[in-house]
Parts: C-alpha cells; sequence; structure tokens
C-alpha cells in the first residue's frame, strides 16, 4: 500500500528494478516471500518462469545472515538449495565456483571479530600460527555493540554474534563492500535480533534492535519494515533518544502493534509485546496505528505519535491521560527511589537472621519468598537519609505478559524507621508518620494509579520513570477510586475502561 502511494498506484510486485534487503536474515522467509510475489507480480512482463527467477534472484534479492547456519537455511529457503550455484538451486545463472555471487549467491555471511575496547586486564597469548607472544586485555566491551569480550570471545568455529550490518562505522561502505559500490536498496525489510547477552553489563542482557533499526534508516532505503519488541514505545534501558528518533517527525506511517507477544508468534512470551512498522523516508504524516489489545478484536487509528515523551498504545487512554496532565501537579516520581535504593543487590548475603547491635531490618526476596532479615548499618551505601523515616516499599518488578485486566504492581510494604531494603524494591518517601505512608499505599491499590502507571509500564520493571504520570495528593486520609474519579472528571464509560484494565488490589502488604 505504502510503495502504490509513493509510486503513483504501482504495485510493488510488478516492478522488476525494486530492489530488498533482509539485512538480518534467519530462516530467510522474508526473502522467500518477496521472491515468491515477485514471481507472479511479474510474469506479464517476463513471461518465461526460469528467466523471471533468475532476474528476480539476482537482481532484485538480497540478504545477509546473522550466522553462518542461517545462511544455509536462507540460501535452502531461497534457492532451494544450500549451494546457489548447486545442481538443486532454481538459479542456474550464478556460475561455477565459490565466493560471492557463486555458492553464497546473494545470501552473504563472513565471521566477524568484536572490537574490543577499555579493558583494565591483560593477559599474554601465543598465536597459533607464528608461535610469537603478544599482550592483549580480556575484559573489554565491544565499541559497536557493547558484547562483554569475558562472555564473547571465543575460538574460531564458534558464533561471536557480531553481526556485519551493525559493527560498522559506514553502512554504505559496508553494503558496498558486500554487495558492490552501486547498490542501492529500495525496501530493507526483516527481523532483527533482539537482545545480547550480557551487553548490558554483568549478566544483564542488552537490546540491541535498535542498533539495526538506526543503521537500516542510515542506509537511506525508501521504505524501512521490521519486525521488534515493542517494549521501546514506553521504557527499556538507554532507549530515550532511539524512542524520540523514532516518534517525531512523522515517518513512521504504518504500526501494528501487539501487547501479548503470543498473540503475534503463538509459544513465544516475553513483557512488552512485538510489532511491527513502516517507515517513509520520503513521507511525512500521521501513523496509522493498530493496536491488538490482548486477545481483544484489533482497532486502528490514525495518530500522532509525539504528544508525550512515551506513546500511549489507546486512545481511550490518552483522553483520561490528558485530562490528569491538564491539572500540571506534582508527580509521584519524585518521591520514587532510583534503582537499589540503598547499595544493597538483590543476592545480597551478608545479612543476620536475628537482630544485633547496630542493625537495621532488612526488607528482601531470599529463593523468591519475602523474607525480614537484618542487616549491619555500615553496609547502606545510598540514601540514608530514608533509614530513619516511615516509607513505602514497591516491587521494582511485576510480570503479568500482558494481561488483561493487569494488578500492574505488586503488593507494597509500609515499612518503619530503621529500615532499609534490597535491590528487589524501589523505595517512596520520607514520611514522618505511619499514616501518610500507608495513605500513599491506599492510593497506589487504586485503580486508577495503577492504570496511570501502567501507561508508563511495558515490561515487567517499574522504574522510577513510571510514576511521572500519577499526581502527588494530600497524604491525610486513605484513598479511593470514587475519590479519584470525582476529582479528575472521569466519566463512567472511562471509569468502565479503567476497570476492564486494572484488577482490584486487596488492602493488604501481601
Amino acid at each position: 500500500m505504502a510503495w502504490a502511494e509513493a509510486n503513483d498506484g504501482k504495485n510493488i510486485w510488478s516492478d522488476k528494478t525494486v530492489k530488498f534487503l533482509d539485512p538480518f536474515t534467519k530462516s530467510g522467509v522474508f526473502l522467500r516471500e518477496i521472491a515468491s510475489k515477485l514471481v507472479e507480480g511479474l510474469k506479464d512482463e517476463i513471461p518465461d518462469l526460469q528467466e523471471r527467477v533468475n532476474h528476480i534472484l539476482t537482481e532484485q534479492v538480497f540478504g545477509i545472515a546473522i550466522t553462518q547456519l542461517t545462511a544455509y537455511i536462507a540460501r535452502r529457503s531461497l534457492y532451494c538449495s544450500k549451494f546457489a550455484n548447486g545442481p538443486h538451486s532454481i538459479v542456474t545463472v550464478f556460475g561455477e565456483g565459490d565466493g560471492y555471487g557463486k555458492s553464497d549467491g546473494h545470501i552473504w555471511f563472513e565471521r566477524l571479530e568484536h572490537t574490543w575496547e577499555g579493558g583494565t586486564e591483560w593477559k599474554m597469548i601465543v598465536d597459533p600460527n607464528t608461535g610469537k607472544k603478544y599482550k592483549r586485555t580480556i575484559n573489554g566491551r565491544c565499541r559497536y555493540c557493547s558484547a562483554s569480550q569475558s562472555t564473547w570471545e571465543r575460538a574460531e568455529g564458534l558464533e561471536l554474534h557480531a553481526y556485519p550490518f551493525t559493527h560498522t562505522d559506514n553502512i554504505h561502505a559496508r553494503i558496498a563492500e558486500i554487495f558492490g559500490a552501486d547498490m542501492k536498496f529500495d525496501v530493507v525489510i526483516g527481523n532483527p535480533p533482539y537482545q545480547l547477552k550480557g551487553g548490558a553489563g554483568g549478566t544483564n542482557d542488552a537490546s540491541i534492535y535498535p542498533q539495526f533499526v538506526d543503521q537500516a534508516r542510515a542506509l537511506d532505503a525508501r521504505f524501512l519494515v521490521m519486525v521488534i519488541p515493542s517494549r521501546w514505545l514506553a521504557g527499556g534501558r538507554d532507549m530515550g533518544q532511539f524512542r524520540d528518533s523514532m516518534l517525531k517527525g512523522g515517518h513512521l506511517r504504518r504500526f501494528v502493534d501487539y501487547t501479548k507477544m503470543n498473540t503475534a508468534f503463538p509459544g513465544v512470551d516475553f513483557e512488552g509485546g512485538v510489532g511491527y512498522f513502516v517507515w517513509d523516508r520520503d513521507s511525512e504524516g500521521p501513523c496509522l496505528y493498530t493496536l491488538h489489545l490482548g486477545d481483544n478484536d484489533p482497532v486502528t487509528t490514525e495518530r500522532n505519535l509525539d504528544d508525550y515523551d512515551i506513546f500511549v498504545r489507546d486512545t481511550r487512554a490518552l483522553a483520561i491521560l490528558n485530562k490528569v496532565t491538564a491539572k500540571t501537579e506534582k508527580t509521584m516520581d519524585a518521591l520514587v527511589s532510583g534503582d537499589t535504593p540503598f547499595g544493597l543487590a538483590t543476592n545480597f548475603s551478608d545479612y543476620d537472621k536475628k537482630q544485633g547491635k547496630n542493625t537495621l531490618q532488612l526488607f528482601m526476596t531470599i529463593k523468591q519468598k519475602r523474607e525480614v532479615v537484618w542487616v549491619k548499618e555500615n553496609f547502606i551505601t545510598k540514601n540514608r537519609q530514608l533509614i530513619r523515616a516511615w516509607k513505602l516499599l514497591i516491587p521494582k518488578a511485576y510480570g503479568e505478559r500482558g494481561a488483561i485486566p493487569a494488578n500492574v504492581l505488586g503488593p507494597s510494604i509500609v515499612a518503619p524507621p530503621d529500615s532499609v531494603c534490597s535491590q528487589t524494591y524501589l523505595v517512596i518517601g520520607p514520611f514522618p508518620n505511619r499514616r501518610q505512608a500507608r495513605s500513599v499505599q491506599s492510593y497506589l491499590w487504586t485503580r486508577f494509579a495503577r492504570f496511570l502507571i501502567s501507561l508508563r509500564k511495558i515490561t515487567q520493571d517499574v522504574p522510577k520513570g513510571a510514576y511521572a504520570w500519577l499526581p502527588v495528593q494530600d497524604w491525610d486520609r486513605p484513598w479511593t477510586d470514587l475519590d479519584l474519579y470525582k476529582k479528575y472528571g472521569i466519566r463512567k464509560d472511562e471509569i468502565a475502561f479503567i476497570e476492564s484494565m486494572i484488577r482490584p488490589m486487596g488492602g493488604s502488604d501481601e
């Protein structure tokens, strides 16, 4: 549809000049389906089937594999042969011999090394080819993808996942190196790798799909079509700049969004959902947005994407949010701590099970069970001003895999003075007395409050920023939904929507 609108109604599948690239092909399914549509669409212009197939697979359809194995699989999908010039290949013009343009066809792969930087530990290495010794780091990180050297530096023959499409400072030079200097693509399409183990430091995985999107846009193709996780819409580590670049400018013209991953890919599931989009380099305007909300029927609307710093997926929610933000009240994120509020990690183990001298109550999770133990005060390295105050502890994560209605938050704990918590929780406070802390707790029990938090929570994590649209109230009484609906002028139909999205929450710390 987008191609037809941009080309006087022409059918993209009947145009023998259009070039397609999947720069991170795995099974080759995108390239295979593109080729299949072109075979049908070009039959009038190129009547001979073999001539048509040869033209399509040598002049129009190209791929860069992410591993050697996926290169073989993609070639089997596209050419019906592991080797593009093999006896069973459906292409007859690749010729004999090995190398690009012959046995590889136009599905390219070469093993690429990571570029390690910033290491502080060194080791003497013996070159297996020359026998000479040299010194190099062993704990650096890749300058392109932040891969950990200790995790991803591997022996020859093992996959490094140093993807050629993202491991370059000049994507045009990389494409010229692979396919030739004059190669220009009209459509870049695919489903890039989503995460890299250890890419965010330690055992934390890093989201790497934004790198693929950025490189694809830098390639300057007319259209970009990708399947990526939807978590970038409202959260994600270091996603702010990427989100801003995607939502602003009007080039995102079509977006289909699934709040539950397994709605789009049965049997596959993770928090935040998944979606696919059409990015149009030469056109600007509103986005035609389709929302698959849980298991409900999809709803399509025309949307401006940059009303707020994050994208609100449902227009009904946007209308409610506009009512709340119109009051320009202070928001709860100012009262919420950052991650690891007292400097104690989730796996902190230097605690005591009995109270001792100069110890504090420590709320933490041990073997997936909430426990109260004791810790010496000298272990506390952050937010010491919160130690002597009343406070509310909120789980920093609560996973529901896109369930509707949702709880959004896990059970909170009113914590007394002389208490702290591990990284399992965030802290809201300080408060001078238990009554105020309980008032805040009652506020977070309301469906209204958790609904507003849900608009900024797209994965299991509920960081400080998720409270940025939740107004501060007077902490002099218990709060109810009726109080809040009246205060913010929430209509009956809007109340029904909120309550269809958010489950009631019991008045208990557990």
